[in-house]
């Protein structure tokens, strides 16, 4: 029998491993940054009491920043030399909070110089965030290093308010996030808030019917229609969830089973007929516990897309800018 199969397997499972999540880890800062919860904390707990809308616009940086080459903290490079920004796409146009990223960059630079990476700031900023706005803590795994290019053309990966549950789920799935990632990820539109342009469609004229979208609430469609009415400015704002818009908590999934749901792919979770995320919505729904659990466990996977580790990227001295060396 040939020798050669078996370094072949064992080389196949090094590579296994070399795109696991055992490369991230919680405690990976113990020794060479043991306070950087305590430091971000300090640098986004102020800026959270200034601006209730904090916590959502970060969270969503990391989520669009994970769905195009990973969580590498592309996002966050400003046009240069070299790099054409993601921020100009029409998915991150509204994308906003980098000012408070510099911020926190800047305060661990000045305890723990070189040490800690753009990409672990913005997953970490996100979990002190949410539980700062009622939600659930869950334990960061750290350890990604930040990339030296963005990928404009990638961000036609990232999740569109007008598409289908099927195109999501697709793009989902791509990145190795199943229904409950979906559902439970969706569920931070439990804060936060959204422009007219992004639902407005779905108010007066629906997939070209020349009528709303059916599934609207009647009393709900006639609070959007008045708050963005046709021909009206497209962006201003909305809350995503109507009842607690500043509070993470499960009343996101109890809208859409009042058919309140802002956005097409929000409401979509639950009225798409056959689709496998309804019950996880109703589970949700009947249990913020339970809606708090899956959460956590869904960050930790989507933090986990492709990080970069080991010899691979840097670790920006400006989040903004690949470092000159």
């Amino acid at each position: 029998m040939s020798r050669f199969p078996i370094p072949a397997i064992f080389v196949l499972i090094a590579l296994l491993f070399e795109h696991s999540s055992a490369q991230l880890s919680s405690n990976f800062y113990a020794t060479s940054c043991p306070n950087v919860s305590s430091i971000v904390r300090g640098v986004v707990q102020p800026a959270r009491d200034n601006d209730a809308r904090l916590g959502a616009k970060i969270i969503r940086v990391h989520f669009h920043d994970c769905f195009v080459n990973g969580c590498d903290a592309s996002l966050l490079l400003d046009d240069a030399d070299g790099v054409q920004s993601e921020k100009s796409a029409v998915p991150n146009q509204s994308t906003d909070g980098y000012n408070v990223i510099d911020n926190i960059k800047t305060a661990l630079e000045n305890v723990c110089p070189g040490v800690v990476s753009c990409a672990d700031i913005l997953a970490i900023a996100s979990q002190i965030l949410v539980s700062l706005d009622g939600g659930p803590t869950w334990d960061v795994q750290f350890g990604r290093r930040d990339s030296r290019t963005a990928n404009l053309a990638g961000t036609n990966q990232i999740p569109g308010p007008f598409e289908t549950l099927q195109q999501i789920s697709d793009k989902f799935s791509a990145k190795g996030l199943d229904s409950t990632d979906l559902v439970a990820l969706s569920g931070a539109h439990t804060f936060g808030r959204a422009r007219c342009a992004t639902f407005s469609p779905r108010l007066f004229n629906f997939s070209g019917t020349g009528s709303p979208d059916p599934t609207i609430d009647a009393a709900y469609l006639q609070t959007l229609q008045r708050s963005c009415p046709q021909g009206g400015p497209a962006g201003a704002l909305n809350n995503l969830d109507p009842t607690t818009p500043d509070g993470f908590d499960n009343n996101y999934f109890t809208n859409l089973q009042n058919n309140r749901g802002l956005l097409q792919t929000d409401q979509e979770l639950f009225s798409t007929t056959g689709a496998d995320t309804i019950a996880i919505v109703n589970r949700f729904a009947n249990s913020q516990a339970n809606f708090f659990t899956a959460f956590g466990q869904s960050m930790i996977n989507m933090g986990d897309i492709s990080p970069l580790t080991g010899a691979n990227g840097e670790i920006r001295l400006n989040c903004r800018r690949v470092n000159a060396n």
